[in-house]
C-alpha cells in the first residue's frame, strides 16, 4: 500500500480519490504516482476532452483523418501542455497537503482500462486509488465500468473512494465473507490493511439471504482465533441480497473502509465472486478495497 497509482480526468470525483492517496501515502510512507489518459477517440460534450476547451463539433481531433495532419498534431500538443500544467497545479496541492509524499505525474495513450493497467506495469503500482461517479452526476471518465474493470484485471488492489474524505482515518474496518477455507486463502490481502492501522476495529461480517445460518457465527469465532485478530467483533445479519447487506451494515457501523477480497469461479460463494465486488464498490459509500486472491493449489 505504498507505490500509490492515482488514474485522474481532474473531475471532482477523480480528485477525492487523490486527496486520499496522499493521506494514505502520508501514513505508509509511500509515494503517489498521478496517471492521466488521453483516450484515442473524438470527444464528446461531456467527453475529458473539452475540458480543455476543444472543438466538440466537427473540429479537429487527434483521430479525425484526412488532410489535417499538422493541425491534429498540433491538438494534442496542446493538449498535452493543458494535462501537463494540471497535473502541476495538483502536485502543488499535494506539496501542501502532504509535502513529505514523493509525487510523479505520467501520461499514457490509451483506452483509459488499458492505461491504466499499462501503469500498474511500468511503475510497480501496488495500490490504484480510484474516484466513482456518483448516481447522477455529470458524466465522466470514472463511470462505474471503468472502475469495474480496473477491479477485474488490476495486478493489485483497487479502492473504490466515493464521497469526499476530510480524513481518511481508517478507524473501522469490515471484511464480509462466509467465512469458509476460501475465506482463509483471502485474509493474505487483508494483513497489510491491519498492519498498516492496527488500532482499528475489524468487523467480521456475514450476510445471510436464506435465514441466520449459526453454523457460520462459529465459523467467524474460529476464524478470528486463528489469525489471532485484536480489536475484532462479529456479526451476521440478514439481507435479500449480499451486496445490500454488505452497503447497509456498512452504513451502520460507520465504516471507514470495506474490504473485500474476489476471486474469478463461478464455484465459489457469492462472497468471493467478482460481481460482488464491482457492485459495493461502485454503490457503497465508505471507500472499498477490492483485491484478487488465489486458492492454494490453483
Amino acid at each position: 500500500m505504498k507505490n500509490i497509482l492515482v488514474p485522474t480526468d481532474f473531475s471532482p470525483e477523480a480528485h477525492h480519490a487523490y486527496e486520499v492517496a496522499l493521506q494514505l501515502a502520508k501514513h505508509t510512507g509511500g509515494n503517489v504516482t498521478l496517471l492521466y489518459v488521453l483516450e484515442g477517440q473524438e470527444p464528446t460534450e461531456t467527453g475529458n476532452f473539452s475540458t480543455f476547451g476543444a472543438p466538440v463539433h466537427g473540429g479537429i481531433v487527434p483521430n479525425s483523418g484526412g488532410g489535417n495532419s499538422g493541425m491534429q498534431g498540433l491538438f494534442v500538443l496542446k493538449l498535452m501542455q493543458a494535462t501537463k500544467h494540471r497535473m502541476h497545479i495538483l502536485k502543488d496541492e499535494a506539496a501542501t497537503l502532504a509535502a513529505d509524499v514523493p509525487m510523479q505525474d505520467t501520461v499514457e495513450v490509451a483506452d483509459l482500462s488499458d492505461g491504466i493497467l499499462r501503469a500498474i506495469q511500468k511503475h510497480g503500482s501496488d495500490l490504484v486509488v480510484m474516484g466513482v461517479q456518483n448516481h447522477g452526476g455529470s458524466e465522466n471518465f470514472f463511470l462505474g465500468s471503468h472502475v469495474e474493470r480496473t477491479i477485474r484485471l488490476a495486478p493489485c488492489p483497487v479502492l473504490a473512494v466515493k464521497p469526499p474524505q476530510a480524513a481518511f482515518d481508517v478507524r473501522t474496518i469490515v471484511f464480509p465473507s462466509d467465512f469458509s477455507a476460501d475465506a482463509d486463502s483471502a485474509f493474505a490481502g487483508l494483513q497489510p490493511v491491519l498492519t498498516a492501522f492496527p488500532d482499528a476495529t475489524l468487523h467480521l461480517l456475514h450476510v445471510a439471504t436464506n435465514g441466520n445460518d449459526e453454523a457460520t457465527k462459529q465459523q467467524m469465532q474460529v476464524f478470528a482465533k486463528r489469525h489471532q485478530l485484536t480489536h475484532c467483533q462479529v456479526a451476521s445479519i440478514n439481507a435479500d441480497e449480499v451486496s445490500t447487506g454488505i452497503e447497509q451494515y456498512a452504513q451502520q457501523v460507520q465504516a471507514s473502509l470495506v474490504v473485500l477480497p474476489t476471486y474469478h469461479h463461478s464455484g465459489l460463494s457469492s462472497f468471493l465472486h467478482a460481481g460482488i465486488a464491482d457492485i459495493v464498490a461502485t454503490h457503497a459509500l465508505p471507500p472499498v478495497l477490492t483485491y484478487h486472491f488465489t486458492q492454494p493449489g490453483a
